[in-house]
């Protein structure tokens, strides 16, 4: 007689031992697919299921050290198309094992022989563990495909790989309501950012939208038409340089996919500015701004006072009270774009504190939660040409500066005069701003 014996030989005329052998065959599948089959099945079948189960551990510790040693490279693998691929294919395979094994102990288990008090309860047992462990495997494999679509729509399909500038990657963020082919006939926002590739130190530059004589970086084509920067008065502020950029294509022949000439023209006008290269840009649509608010559930926003709703010269059609408001996507997206009885400073100063209560208020549970609803809104919300190959290397950026505060300035008054602007102190508050260990 065998150890294994009451649960391979089992005697039938005894419901006691048949109701300990199925609990113990149950658990032993929903934890180690195959261990049922080797104990008390077809062992053939059961070093298959149980020989597929350490592959997809083995699987499992390569990555949790190569998170814990490497985590660029683990980043890297797991946003990629290929990587994400493979994870989903072996998901799949994985819930196929979970399934197989769960099924065939429904067959080792001989319910029939089971005490009659307890049938119903493993009966109940069998089902769950036929249908949940494959379920969260199938799931994480859809959502694993979700993501690797979302993904490969968002971001560009360049694989070049680029340095940080001065120990920092720049960033053009560029607000604005979008139109089929473009990011906006008119920017409502835009923002020169920074990440250090040290420390993950975020810092964000405002950029006043009617900024007048917007220079340009010398070699330009914008400065085929505008020799002297974007100097024609109240029809060139810095939110049209995009426009022009869009309606004049010809300016910009033979540029990406992931990018449209209306960017590079603004582009252009933002590397002089501040004075530093642009690597990347990411468009942000408003209307799927408000998409990204719903799907997050809403935001919680504090006012000190009441704000107007309102377009300029027309009737108030709506007013936020002082005090803690939950904000809808709709609601977030009037509050950001109104300047009822205010200025463009004070939606800057808006936008700049959605932007944190959106990344402050986020959390996994909601984004487990709401997953599909946020990857939609993700597809309408975010143009970039940040190129999918470096989506790992920014995430493991982001990972080490978490917890550090965002470093802000806006180029606006009274420090910065958008009327009559001197280029040489943008400068200065965009260097003291993304590298403010040197100003001492």
């Amino acid at each position: 007689m065998t150890l294994t014996s009451p649960i391979r030989n089992p005697d039938l005329r005894n419901p006691s031992v048949m109701t300990r052998r199925a609990w113990w065959l149950i658990f032993l599948s929903a934890i180690v697919p195959g261990s049922a089959q080797l104990v008390a099945g077809n062992r053939r079948l059961g070093r298959f299921l149980f020989g597929s189960w350490l592959v997809m551990l083995g699987f499992i510790a390569i990555g949790a050290l190569l998170n814990t040693f490497l985590p660029a490279v683990a980043f890297t693998i797991a946003t990629s198309w290929w990587g994400l691929l493979g994870l989903q294919i072996g998901l799949v395979f994985v819930a196929l094992v979970w399934f197989m094994a769960a099924v065939d102990t429904f067959r080792l288990v001989r319910i029939v022989y089971v005490g009659a008090r307890a049938k119903v309860w493993v009966a109940l047992a069998l089902v769950v563990s036929i249908i949940v462990p494959p379920g969260i495997a199938s799931y994480a494999s859809m959502v694993t495909g979700i993501s690797r679509d979302v993904l490969a729509r968002i971001f560009g399909d360049s694989s070049e790989f680029k340095e940080p500038v001065d120990g920092v990657y720049t960033f053009l963020i560029i607000g604005g309501d979008a139109g089929k082919g473009r990011i906006s006939r008119r920017t409502d926002s835009m923002s020169f950012a920074t990440v250090d590739a040290r420390t993950g130190q975020v810092s964000i530059i405002g950029l006043p939208r009617n900024l007048y004589n917007a220079p340009f970086v010398p070699n330009s084509p914008m400065l085929r038409d505008y020799p002297d920067g974007f100097n024609c008065g109240d029809n060139c502020l810095l939110a049209y340089v995009y426009t022009y950029g869009f309606d004049h294509p010809e300016l910009y022949p033979g540029i990406s996919a992931s990018t449209d000439s209306g960017v590079e023209a603004l582009r252009d006008s933002v590397e002089a500015i501040v004075g530093m290269p642009v690597q990347f840009y990411v468009g942000v649509d408003m209307a799927g701004f408000s998409d990204l608010v719903d799907a997050l559930g809403g935001v919680d926003i504090k006012l000190d006072a009441p704000v107007n709703v309102c377009k300029v010269g027309q009737p108030i059609t709506y007013t936020f009270q002082p005090g803690t408001i939950h904000m809808d996507g709709e609601l977030a997206l009037r509050y950001a774009r109104t300047r009822c009885d205010t200025n463009d400073y004070d939606r800057m100063a808006r936008q700049a504190q959605l932007e944190t209560a959106i990344f402050t208020q986020i959390n996994p549970s909601v984004i487990v939660a709401r997953f599909q609803e946020l990857a939609s809104a993700s597809t309408s919300l975010f143009k970039t040409d940040v190129p999918q190959s470096m989506v790992g290397t920014f995430l493991d950026i982001a990972q080490k500066g978490r917890e550090l505060p965002i470093q802000r300035a806006e180029l606006v008054p009274p420090k910065f005069d958008n009327l009559y602007p001197d280029w040489k102190l943008a400068r200065r508050i965009v260097h003291e701003t993304v590298f403010p260990e040197s100003n001492g």
